[in-house]
């Protein structure tokens, strides 16, 4: 893995940083990270990078500060942290081209599939997580409203209410099958570590399945414990939970051994 490869386009994602942390305010604690981590980047010191990233995504989870994780990540030659943030930001921002394109070189370059969706799945990934709940909310009230409030004011019913209300139960049932796939999408999760074990059962002590490359994507099925049930395009078997990162849950943990970042930003 050429971690130095100038083509990759890793690009500190200030406009994100701007627009996401403007209403912080000067003084916030995960706008001071993020300038800690892209001075750390820019200078070429990816573990503090790396570390400022994930707590400022701790503190206030932005695509674009994510997507600067994963770069980071890379950067140390860490595939499976750095698809696990890429996927958490498109989770957040599916419009972040950046990240996509960086999964995309990623996959290519370390030769990692990417996880089958199914056709609901596919939809959800069209807009934000969070718009699906507002677009169906508000187009099942807009129909039922353009339905019943004529009768209830007395008033005549026109040909634009029906159309128009029409339009607002068609969305909210398109709505639907999204909803689904946010669900089912949010136990999709990668491998973390390099060559890890994936067990036949949830002790360690347990006889190997097979191994699974960082990066790899799993469906999470059931937990016991601190082990994991997760099926693979391989196979299925148990994991421990820090070897999975899921990309619906934040805030990131911080592993040990990464160098401390001072929150402090003189």
């Amino acid at each position: 893995m050429n971690r130095g490869d100038s083509g990759f386009g890793f690009r500190i994602f200030w406009l994100t940083f701007f627009l996401h942390f403007a209403s912080a305010g000067e003084g916030s604690p995960a706008r001071a990270l993020f300038q800690t981590g892209a001075a750390a980047y820019r200078a070429g010191e990816f573990p503090v990078a790396a570390t400022a990233f994930r707590q400022a995504a701790e503190l206030r989870p932005a695509s674009g500060t994510l997507q600067n994780l994963g770069s980071a990540e890379w950067q140390l030659g860490r595939p499976g942290p750095a698809v696990v943030a890429w996927e958490q930001a498109l989770w957040l921002d599916p419009f972040n081209a950046y990240a996509r394109e960086n999964l995309r070189y990623a996959r290519k370059t370390a030769q990692l599939e990417s996880p089958e969706l199914a056709w609901y799945e596919v939809v959800s990934t069209w807009l934000p997580v969070n718009w699906w709940a507002w677009l169906a909310g508000s187009s099942l009230w807009l129909a039922v409203g353009l339905v019943l409030l004529p009768g209830i004011f007395r008033a005549r019913k026109r040909a634009w209410h029906q159309a128009v209300a029409a339009v607002g139960f068609a969305v909210f049932l398109l709505s639907v099958p999204a909803h689904i796939g946010v669900d089912t999408r949010s136990r999709i999760g990668f491998v973390l570590r390099k060559d890890t074990p994936l067990r036949l059962t949830p002790t360690q002590e347990a006889q190997n399945v097979t191994r699974l490359a960082g990066g790899e994507p799993a469906r999470l099925e059931r937990t016991r414990g601190n082990y994991l049930l997760i099926r693979t395009s391989r196979a299925s078997g148990w994991v421990e939970r820090a070897e999975l990162g899921l990309i619906s849950h934040f805030p990131l943990s911080v592993r040990s051994g990464d160098p401390k970042v001072n929150s402090r930003h003189d």
